[in-house]
């Protein structure tokens, strides 16, 4: 074809470039707009399973209300101020709102809810490194004397937190020194036993299921930039 263009390589340099970008496509997809993006993590948040808590803060303090402010999990309702013919315990809940935007009672219930999963697996461990941080000094000592006396007696404690049917906050003040003091009442299904050191079972029984009532008292300081919340008491319903 002498000095002109070589039409015949540039048709079939251009089918292959075709292809290619064909194969391209089919391969990596195209965005259309429509694709549902990947969810993103919630970090700090309480829907979030511990394990993953201990993965990114490194320690083992389970994050009730205060952690990371989330908007998406506010409630209407703790954002108004109570009717006159409110509950009490209405009226103290709105007056922590009102020093503690973020707090509100789903998040802190489900918060609570955690917190007593562990604090429960961990006494019956003996695991005071997990204890420790959860516990406001006084309740920890008793925790901690309590573990002491078993273990110098060779026992050991096995049990088993079957379920957790209900975590209902029951009572809440605000003191004169803005500490918010939040109780709730835990219901829950748990198996426990505790064993000698040959074994044997010299109290409870492991293959009984028992349904057991507590009253916990949580505490903040409002005023502190520590946004993490402490056991303070412990009690059983009567």
């Amino acid at each position: 074809m002498g000095n002109g263009f070589p039409i015949f390589e540039i048709v079939i340099f251009g089918m292959i470039a075709a292809f290619l970008i064909l194969r391209l496509r089919n391969t990596l997809g195209r965005r259309t707009g429509h694709e549902q993006e990947e969810p993103k993590s919630r970090l700090g948040t309480l829907d979030r399973d511990r394990a993953d808590v201990a993965d990114d803060r490194g320690d083992n303090v389970i994050d009730l209300p205060g952690q990371d402010r989330n908007p998406r999990l506010d409630l209407a309702e703790d954002n108004l101020p109570p009717a006159a013919n409110a509950s009490q315990l209405d009226k103290n809940l709105y007056a922590i709102r009102q020093v503690d935007p973020n707090f509100d009672r789903r998040t802190f219930a489900n918060g609570a809810r955690s917190a007593y999963e562990m604090i429960v697996v961990a006494f019956a461990a003996g695991d005071r490194q997990t204890l420790e941080p959860l516990l406001a000094d006084k309740v920890y000592a008793s925790f901690a004397a309590a573990i002491d006396a078993r273990e110098d007696a060779k026992h050991v404690q096995e049990t088993t937190l079957v379920g957790i049917k209900q975590a209902d906050i029951v009572e809440a003040e605000l003191t004169e020194d803005k500490v918010a003091e939040v109780t709730v009442k835990f219901v829950s299904s748990m198996i426990s036993a505790t064993k000698d050191s040959e074994g044997r079972v010299i109290a409870g029984d492991p293959n009984d299921v028992n349904t057991l009532t507590e009253i916990w008292t949580f505490a903040r300081d409002t005023r502190s930039s520590d946004p993490n919340w402490e056991l303070i008491a412990t009690r059983s319903a009567h």
